[in-house]
């Protein structure tokens, strides 16, 4: 189809995309409409057009959809943060299992009659969920410092006052920032002239602690008036740790090589269940502490683990997943002590991860997790044929990406009865388990849990089975 750019026409949509955005056909040609909705009549206006499909921006809403709502935040249209505000929050339930189904048999070409599905793991309060903040800093017309988030796919940044999907605490800490950086004339980082100094503002914050965790990135050795900085700070209950983080590179990646100190410990902490975990800002730690113990309890059952096994956690991060399993295979003596039976091996490529994986054990008195650090296909094939041990599970908590090969093909030859993937990407994880099936596994369970609120991504729990 050849329309003019700007050109205006009506459609159908038809179903939601990858990241919500509303898919409609014009003429058997396939555009994809940001904020539009399924059963919504819409006129849209022509933005580009690829061979197969195209892009038109949404005009106006002609007939809406029964299942539209008014996001909560002003500029959830325009911040590339929460793509599916305007969706009432059950059909963004109904919608993230949709996509998982999709992946499951389209990618993996799994027959899912044959295989157990669980409820989805929805909230009961789907906001202000999240526990780690970065956000970007830079000057507004008037050149005063603002903070927000950049509109998808681009580098122009949407001001954002007051996040609805952060903690109200970590909104606080940027308030008081961006106060001080006024005060004390601190000018924000300018990308296309790489100048300017405050680049992020990290913000984390434990669920179950109340602990704050602040790292200014900055493009410079230094940052004035820091003992300022740190009084203020220290103003809001909970502030914990103060730190700097030296970026001076021309680069999208947040974090630089060198941490600094401020004031207070180069850590956090928080629990699931009875497990404390030490957070360093470099580590992983899933953003929503609500869903993450619902996800990982879900893990542990899938797992149905009887005592003496031997567990590997392929991406263990600081060893929130291992040390759950490794308490799960504690028995206790008759005085109430831990005596461990079945072992985890833990492996992650983040040397600071590994350390706090290695504290984390320690501190909880848990003597049956091994931590090792490296890639996990590289470090796995030579552990596993160190130790000459039998291997009963083997999880999985990839990034994105997924798997790599190399890694799958050790999984297979370790030969576990049963493999626990816990993923954030389901065209990934449907792709990972087409390889496994071709290679003896099958899924017998799935389950869906909510990660993000108001966002397109999802998280999920499967279960695969050896066969024979």
């Amino acid at each position: 189809m050849n329309w003019k750019k700007n050109e205006e026409i009506t459609i159908v949509i038809d179903d939601l995309g990858n990241n919500g955005e509303g898919i409609g056909h014009a003429d058997g040609y396939t555009l994809f409409v940001k904020g539009a909705l399924p059963g919504e009549k819409v006129r849209v206006r022509m933005m580009k057009q690829k061979k197969y499909y195209g892009y038109a921006r949404l005009q106006q809403i002609l007939t809406p959809s029964p299942d539209r709502q008014t996001p909560l935040c002003p500029v959830a249209s325009a911040c590339g943060g929460c793509s599916l505000q305007h969706l009432s929050y059950n059909k963004q339930l109904a919608y993230k299992e949709k996509k998982v189904r999709d992946c499951l048999e389209r990618i993996g070409g799994l027959d899912l009659s044959e295989v157990e599905w669980l409820p989805v793991l929805g909230m009961e309060d789907p906001w202000h969920y999240r526990n780690k903040a970065q956000f970007p800093v830079r000057k507004d017309k008037s050149g005063s410092p603002v903070t927000g988030f950049f509109a998808g796919h681009s580098h122009h940044l949407i001001p954002v006052d007051a996040c609805r999907i952060q903690h109200p605490a970590i909104n606080e800490v940027v308030s008081h920032i961006l106060g001080f950086m006024r005060d004390f004339h601190i000018p924000a980082y300018e990308e296309e002239q790489h100048k300017g100094l405050v680049r992020h503002i990290y913000v984390r914050r434990g669920h179950h602690t109340g602990q704050i965790m602040v790292c200014l990135v900055v493009n410079g050795p230094s940052l004035p008036y820091v003992e300022e900085l740190t009084a203020r700070l220290r103003e809001i209950a909970g502030m914990t740790s103060i730190c700097m983080n030296i970026n001076k590179k021309r680069t999208n990646v947040i974090l630089g090589p060198q941490m600094r100190p401020l004031w207070g410990p180069l850590y956090i902490e928080d629990t699931i269940g009875d497990i404390r975990f030490r957070i360093s800002p470099q580590s992983f730690y899933q953003v929503n502490p609500v869903q993450t113990a619902r996800l990982y309890e879900t893990a542990l059952s899938f797992a149905d683990l009887k005592g003496d096994e031997t567990v590997w956690d392929l991406y263990c991060g600081i060893g929130t997943i291992s040390l759950l399993f490794a308490r799960e295979l504690e028995r206790r003596g008759q005085d109430g002590s831990s005596l461990p039976v079945g072992k985890v091996c833990g492996v992650e490529i983040v040397p600071e991860a590994i350390e706090n994986a290695k504290e984390n054990a320690r501190s909880n008195g848990i003597t049956n997790a091994d931590f090792y650090c490296g890639a996990a296909e590289t470090v796995v094939p030579e552990l596993v044929s160190q130790r000459k041990e039998r291997v009963d599970v083997v999880v999985l908590d990839p990034p994105r990406k997924g798997c790599d090969a190399i890694l799958l093909d050790t999984v297979v030859q370790m030969a576990p009865e049963k493999i626990v993937y816990v993923s954030c990407d389901p065209a990934t994880l449907a792709r990972d388990v087409k390889v496994l099936g071709e290679k003896g596994y099958e899924v017998r369970k799935v389950r869906v849990c909510d990660m993000f609120p108001q966002g397109g991504n999802t998280e999920c729990c499967v279960k695969l089975c050896r066969i024979g």
